[in-house]
């Protein structure tokens, strides 16, 4: 029977895993190139170290230690004098060796792809003398691998996009799949690629693991995202091979596959006429599947009758068609505006032009409402002018305004007095005539601008504002005068003809051909002596002197009435004086001082040394005024003596005092020192006889002691008080004493029959005391008699 490539190499694969497992695949091979081995005491002898190459399957899984193979050395006789070792990678953990026989066995389960090959060395011993028998030697055991790994997609899942309508076989994306086996043995490595999930729209290369489309013209706008499911087969695919999976996510993106669209085919808007310029009208779009960049557009409008009053632009973040207004509208000039807008593709792909045009028209139709419109002014700015001169009551100019309403309503007219705070002017309410309410002065102000407001009658909050301009024209009403005050001064040496002083003139009025002054004395200074003045012709004047030899001592002042003259119609005129300083000048001529005083102060004296003279006179006055004061101070005596103290006299009777307050009929000295006993003194103008009315009991008691016992009771009745407050307190009393030198001047008892008293001494104290002896008295010059 003949035998095909691929079964023969069926056949070979067969043979080789037979005879790993039996142990029959060791190879023998001796080394004859190696280097000689020396013995000691023996002669040179051919090396016959004997070995083989090992292979051992991975993944082991028996119970006992796996046969690698056997070491064997050409001296060995058999009889158990060699004794083999080995060392290298995993001896003794991983690999034993039968020291007798050299046989080597793997202990552990081994794993390829963690470690394709160990490598070692071996050594045969004279078990007696424990010396090599043989050179050390190196092998190596190869791991042998088996399919024990699937493919894995190290990069998964996958995302990728592709546009849409791509024509079939458009690449999307190459996914990958690694397998851990070994890839030069056997198909274990050997990856195919198939796909599991997303047909029929797309399709995968069995040996790239390229992805691509399999249906034409897939439409994003219908579905935009595919989830697809690879799988990777190890052993070509085969039955008993591995496998791993992985996702591909495609998404379609967008090409400009389809063109604008209006969902209608005509709109309308209502707007109020009264919407401001550059006010939003509508909105409109076109409607566009595509995305991003491809449904970006354009709206223009490409016919109608509003093609100046209203305007379309974009909004980029919606594609929408704004339509504002351009011009203000008007109901009463028209009602309606129809609109051809055009939406087109900014972007398009020729690829698809196929498919249509790419723009799309529709019909905007705008209904203009009206709206209770204010009144409006036949002109934004009224220009008016009058004179200053101008009386009250003059008609200035008209303004006139309008109900642009159907209606047609009147309207009223008012002035808006927050243009007008002084009320200068008054507007006639239904002519719109504007006169002067006051006199106008265009010095204070030139121009006035006020609002004129109008109203209609029938709806009032409708007020339509319009704006006048009024200039008040000038007359000649203001007198020339000084254009500064001028100091002026005149050296005490000036010659004749000497200028002294250059003068101008301003004037508030505004001639329309500008200013023209004419300068001179007045008539009582024109045949002055001292001064003269000289009309330069170009509003100015010269002041000039007319003789030398000024003093400051005769006159340090003169006064020049100056007389000036404006060339209005009719003109006006005005004196102003100017003041001339007698000033002692240096060589240039410059002033030094213009004070008359000068004179009188010694010469070389400044004014600082004046200043320090009269400091330190009045210092000395200051200290003699303190001496004396300090001496009469000393003279005078510390206690008044008692006969000079004119507070123990009378002075006026008609003085009613002050009351218990009043401590000027006392001797204070003697309340604060009750000690003191004042002598019993006679007055001066009463009899002797009048002693011995009073009674010696008052007088054996010193007034003093009256006075000090009853402020002690006082003080007692106070300690005592148990209602009294726990803090000193001023104690305020009204004593008068215990009686009377006079005794008691009652009339009840002195109009008495039975009275015994005289009071006829009385007439001798003197005319003070005549009208009480005309009372009490009872001669012949009775009051009643």
């Amino acid at each position: 029977m003949k035998l095909g490539k691929v079964e023969f190499c069926h056949f070979l694969q067969i043979l080789a895993l037979f005879l790993c497992l039996s142990g029959m695949n060791q190879a023998e091979f001796s080394r004859s190139r190696s280097k000689p081995y020396f013995q000691s005491g023996r002669t040179r002898t051919k090396r016959s170290w004997v070995w083989n190459q090992f292979f051992v399957l991975e993944e082991y899984m028996g119970t006992d230690p796996l046969y690698v193979g056997k070491l064997h050395s050409d001296v060995d006789k058999g009889d158990g004098s060699i004794k083999y070792i080995l060392s290298g990678e995993g001896a003794s953990s991983i690999f034993i060796i039968d020291e007798n026989t050299g046989d080597i066995h793997a202990t552990k389960r081994l794993d390829r792809e963690e470690q394709a090959y160990y490598t070692l060395r071996a050594q045969a011993l004279d078990r007696l003398t424990n010396k090599p028998v043989e050179p050390e030697s190196e092998f190596v055991i190869k791991i042998q691998d088996i399919n024990d790994n699937e493919p894995k997609f190290l990069d998964g899942p996958y995302t990728a996009g592709v546009p849409e309508m791509s024509p079939v076989g458009t690449s999307v994306v190459q996914v990958t799949a690694t397998d851990a086996d070994d890839p030069t043995y056997g198909n274990s490595a050997r990856v195919v690629y198939s796909i599991l999930q997303g047909q029929p729209y797309f399709s995968v290369e069995p040996k790239t693991g390229v992805i691509k489309t399999a249906l034409p013209n897939m439409d994003r706008e219908a579905k935009d995202q595919y989830l697809l499911v690879i799988q990777a087969k190890d052993m070509v695919g085969q039955n008993g091979g591995l496998s791993g999976t992985t996702s591909v996510t495609v998404t379609l993106t967008d090409v400009n596959d389809n063109p604008p669209r209006f969902p209608r085919r005509s709109y309308q808007y209502n707007v109020p006429e009264s919407l401001p310029v550059s006010s939003v009208v509508a909105r409109i779009k076109a409607a566009d599947a595509d995305v991003g960049p491809n449904a970006e557009m354009e709206y223009k409008i490409v016919d109608g009758d509003g093609l100046g009053v209203f305007k379309i632009s974009v909004d980029k973040d919606t594609q929408e068609g704004i339509i504002t207004i351009q011009k203000e509208l008007d109901f009463e000039a028209k009602t309606s505006y129809t609109l051809r807008i055009e939406a087109a593709n900014m972007h398009v792909d020729p690829r698809f032009l196929s498919l249509g045009p790419f723009s799309d028209m529709t019909t905007v139709k705008i209904i203009v409402e009206d709206v209770d419109e204010p009144p409006v002014f036949t002109s934004r700015l009224y220009t008016m002018v009058v004179s200053e001169a101008a009386k009250v009551g003059t008609i200035i100019g008209t303004v006139a305004a309008h109900d642009p309403d159907a209606s047609n309503s009147p309207v009223r007219y008012s002035i808006d007095r927050n243009t007008d705070l002084e009320r200068y002017f008054n507007i006639d309410a239904n002519s719109g005539v504007i006169t002067t309410a006051k006199s106008l002065d265009r010095e204070t102000n030139a121009v006035h601008n006020i609002t004129v407001l109008a109203m209609e009658s029938q709806n009032p909050a409708q007020i339509g504002r319009g704006y006048v301009a009024i200039t008040i024209l000038d007359i000649n009403d203001n007198a020339p005068e000084f254009a500064m005050e001028y100091e002026t001064t005149v050296c005490e040496n000036a010659q004749p003809g000497q200028v002294i002083q250059k003068i101008s003139a301003i004037d508030k009025d505004d001639p329309p051909n500008g200013h023209q002054f004419y300068f001179s004395l007045t008539a009582e200074a024109a045949n002055n002596h001292n001064f003269t003045l000289q009309d330069n012709k170009d509003n100015t004047a010269t002041v000039l002197t007319r003789r030398n030899g000024f003093r400051r001592q005769e006159q340090s002042v003169f006064y020049l009435p100056i007389f000036i003259v404006d060339s209005g119609s009719p003109s006006l005129s005005s004196t102003n004086t100017l003041t001339i300083r007698v000033c002692d000048c240096d060589a240039d001529g410059i002033a030094q001082t213009c004070n008359a005083e000068a004179y009188i102060l010694p010469a070389g004296l400044s004014t600082g040394a004046l200043i320090a003279i009269l400091a330190c006179v009045l210092t000395l006055l200051v200290l003699v005024l303190l001496i004396v004061t300090m001496r009469r101070r000393k003279k005078e005596p510390l206690i008044f003596d008692e006969e000079r103290d004119i507070r123990e006299n009378i002075v006026r009777y008609d003085d009613e005092g002050g009351g218990e307050e009043d401590t000027e009929a006392f001797d204070m000295a003697a309340l604060r020192n009750l000690n003191i006993m004042r002598d019993t003194k006679t007055r001066r103008d009463v009899t002797p006889e009048i002693q011995f009315l009073s009674r010696p009991t008052f007088k054996s008691i010193p007034d003093n002691v009256i006075f000090r016992e009853f402020i002690w009771e006082r003080l007692k009745e106070a300690d005592v008080d148990p209602c009294a407050p726990p803090y000193d307190s001023l104690q305020t009393y009204a004593f008068e004493g215990n009686g009377s030198v006079a005794e008691s001047l009652s009339s009840l008892d002195s109009i008495s029959s039975n009275s015994d008293q005289n009071y006829d001494y009385l007439s001798d104290w003197g005319p003070r005391f005549k009208r009480l002896a005309d009372m009490y008295g009872t001669g012949p010059d009775c009051l009643y008699s």
